[in-house]
């Protein structure tokens, strides 16, 4: 991964993205187990020193910044090249910006004095700097520092709208990275992030669209952004999208979630949802994309009981929802069972998460 690499060696995949997420309770268990054994883990600021956070290299970092606050185009470029190679390649950089708030800001220059649409940003500049700011929202301690700079999601917005398709994609990435704190999530949607990352997937760039869905699902995690998702027309580029059996998955555990939104279970039973989603449960293999579309088959016909028929002309002629009923997760039977209660009782029955 510090070479570059997105291929998995195992699977020979492409990574949907390269961010790594520390596994705490593991650690912790190592730590534990170590300490049961007698073993020393080693010091992890002595790890930070080996990794070389010297006085030479704190210098350096800040060089690049004063090049990028104010120095020629060539040399900003420059810059902004061996910022985005060091951030990507030494963590110990990554930790750096946040010894000084005026680290992201000076980062920030070349983008904030033009706007990229209009012709004078050069897109290899634009490409650097929101991958450098990616590189920087992996690190757990800048997280907030870099959601909380001004100047920054605006930018990572502008840089979906405007950027090439690598800058939309590393710019949804750092969105997906950012949201992981939950204060991050609210002040994200609050900014109106939201709207060009459901362009971002309507448009559907296959180098883009698993960053894009990872970064909106990690978005409507918090109810306030479902409400903002909702009315930026997410499902339906979501309905379509799974339609036409793209990213799949992804797509129908975003829409599992928005089924808690009214407004959304009612765009869903408009726009055709229904007969797609029982196709997906008579067809497919995967267990979780069977316990979505059920529950949200659940919730759209809680909605609008004339939706059951569908349901009933189903179960008539293949039974698929008494078969999930047996053979699905326990969710995924506790809402076949309600769904099967209501056609044969035509009684109304109490919708859980």
């Amino acid at each position: 991964m510090k070479a570059g690499n997105r291929t998995c060696p195992q699977t020979q995949q492409v990574l949907s993205h390269t961010v790594l997420t520390p596994n705490h309770l593991v650690s912790e268990m190592i730590s534990q187990w170590c300490k049961s054994q007698g073993i020393e883990l080693p010091d992890p600021v002595q790890n930070r020193m080996q990794e070389g956070v010297t006085e030479a290299e704190r210098h350096h970092l800040f060089s690049l910044l004063d090049k990028l606050s104010a120095a020629a185009l060539p040399q900003q470029k420059e810059a902004a090249k061996e910022l985005r190679l060091l951030t990507k390649n030494m963590p110990s950089f990554r930790s750096l910006f946040g010894e000084s708030e005026d680290a992201i800001p000076q980062l920030l220059t070349p983008l904030s004095g033009t706007k990229s649409r209009s012709g004078v940003l050069h897109t290899d500049l634009q490409e650097d700097v929101i991958t450098t700011l990616l590189n920087l929202s992996i690190h757990d301690s800048n997280k907030k520092l870099v959601a909380e700079t001004p100047k920054v999601i605006p930018l990572l917005m502008e840089a979906l709208r405007f950027g090439t398709i690598e800058t939309k994609s590393n710019a949804a990435a750092a969105i997906f990275t950012l949201s992981a704190l939950d204060s991050n999530k609210s002040l994200i949607g609050k900014s109106g992030a939201l709207n060009p990352l459901i362009d971002l997937l309507d448009e559907g760039h296959p180098l883009a669209m698993k960053d894009v869905a990872s970064a909106i699902f990690n978005l409507c995690i918090i109810h306030e952004n479902k409400a903002r998702a909702v009315r930026d027309g997410a499902v339906s580029v979501i309905l379509k999208k799974i339609m036409d059996g793209v990213l799949v998955n992804e797509l129908l555990a975003i829409l599992a979630m928005l089924s808690t939104h009214q407004r959304a279970v009612e765009e869903m039973g408009e726009l055709g949802a229904v007969p797609c989603l029982i196709r997906i449960v008579r067809e497919s293999t995967c267990e979780r994309n069977k316990e979505n579309c059920i529950a949200i088959l659940h919730t759209v016909c809680l909605n609008d009981r004339t939706k059951l028929k569908a349901l009933r002309e189903e179960e008539n002629a293949h039974g698929t929802i008494s078969k999930l009923a047996l053979d699905g997760t326990s969710r995924a039977k506790r809402k076949a069972n309600g769904i099967l209660d209501r056609l044969r009782k035509g009684v109304n029955i109490t919708h859980t998460a």
